[in-house]
């Protein structure tokens, strides 16, 4: 599942980037979808929140993003960083005592406002010590509806006036002339939309599991309440637990019981086949067993001292290596989502570093290169015949694994 948003720059007078307007998008075609816009806000926040994000859109410059009135009574706003985005209010808002009111709580948590598509109304007059924007659309301003909000404006100076549908060069000189110091338009640039893999709520929930059980001394409660905040990670622990791969000599009636008889290494070794899983959903059984493989691949080499390293990390690399594959995205930007070290993201995009041999090793082995392997193998003086039994080794592992999982 893939994730779409337009951006539209805009500019600063001497035509510099100032921000983005962000807008929501279904597919790669640079349409508004047919939803109405309480679905396309909403849609847009999780999507920042969940795939692309801000960082990505706009990297270090503000964020306009659409709110209808419906949204911002809702309190949607504070879902993302209120210095990253400014509040775009929908010309569609009604202004009265709630609108009114949601605004004042958005400036006393420093939040940006903006008025979009303004059309001079004196009820408006009593959002103005709270706004900071007000958008003039040129396609229906008149040259008398620009006069009088000029005037209305001039009595608040920290108001900065917004000329959008600029097409033309006159119209850009007539703007600055009136006073505007922020520009948008096909004059300058057309909305560019912007393409990422979608993580769904439960595969982010598996991605910060993971991240935990990657620490030195992950904390128990935060993974125990990870689980029992998501009823399908719950009953795929139990179910693992059942699993004739492990003996059990007591009846499991929690959540935190069930962790805690894994064991700190088959927790974590679980919380990677669940992210493969995960991430997989729509894939052959094969490439998943494939990325379990790997992943025990380069931790056996670790463990058996072919190589240095964190064990832990070295099962990361493996696991993470297929990716790319598993959800048919660009592995750097994927690398980019996930809360990992440097040299694990080397490894798998660039090949670089000391873990990139344990991938090395892996493909020799999955693509029959005998040659290159036992050149490797001299290099690194092991013998090709213990490589050769880790890697059928890590196959068996990998197969119980998700066998036990499905």
């Amino acid at each position: 599942m893939n994730f779409y948003a337009a951006r539209q720059p805009i500019l600063n007078t001497d035509q510099s980037l100032f921000a983005y307007e962000m807008l929501y998008r279904d597919s790669i075609q640079n349409i508004f979808p047919e939803i109405n816009d309480d679905q396309a806000t909403a849609k847009l926040i999780e999507g920042l929140q969940f795939n692309l994000g801000l960082e990505t859109l706009a990297k270090d410059s503000l964020a306009f993003i659409n709110f209808t009135h419906q949204s911002l009574l809702s309190g949607y706003p504070y879902l993302l960083p209120n210095d990253k985005i400014v509040v775009e209010i929908l010309e569609t808002a009604t202004p009265g005592k709630r609108l009114l009111e949601a605004c004042i709580e958005l400036k006393k948590r420093g939040y940006i406002i903006a008025l979009d598509d303004y059309e001079h109304s004196k009820v408006w007059m009593h959002f103005f010590p709270h706004v900071d924007i007000i958008k003039l659309d040129y396609s229906l301003t008149s040259e008398t509806q620009f006069k009088q909000i000029v005037a209305a404006t001039r009595s608040y100076p920290q108001i900065k006036l917004l000329a959008e549908k600029i097409e033309t060069h006159e119209q850009f000189q007539h703007a600055k002339n009136l006073g505007c110091v922020y520009f948008q338009g096909y004059f300058f640039s057309r909305p560019e939309v912007v393409k990422s893999v979608a993580f769904s709520p439960s595969q982010l929930a598996v991605v910060n599991l993971m991240t935990e059980m990657s620490r030195p001394e992950p904390n128990l409660n935060q993974v125990v309440t990870a689980f029992e905040g998501d009823v399908n990670l719950s009953f795929k622990l139990l179910r693992y637990l059942q699993s004739p791969i492990f003996k059990r000599r007591s009846e499991i009636v929690t959540i935190k019981q069930a962790a805690v008889a894994l064991g700190h290494q088959e927790l974590k070794r679980f919380v990677c086949l669940l992210f493969t899983a995960q991430f997989s959903e729509e894939k052959c059984e094969q490439l998943s067993i494939m990325s379990l493989a790997r992943a025990k691949f380069c931790e056996q080499l670790v463990e058996e001292g072919v190589f240095s390293g964190e064990h832990a990390s070295a099962f990361l690399v493996g696991l993470l290596s297929l990716i790319d594959a598993l959800v048919d995205a660009d592995i750097k930007e994927l690398m980019d989502k996930l809360p990992l070290c440097d040299d694990i993201k080397q490894a798998i995009v660039n090949r670089k570093g000391d873990a990139a041999n344990l991938l090395k090793l892996c493909e020799f082995y999955e693509h029959a290169d005998w040659d290159k392997l036992d050149h490797f193998c001299q290099k690194i003086a092991v013998d090709p015949d213990k490589i050769g039994d880790i890697y059928q080794q890590s196959i068996t592992w990998a197969t119980e694994r998700y066998q036990a999982l499905s």
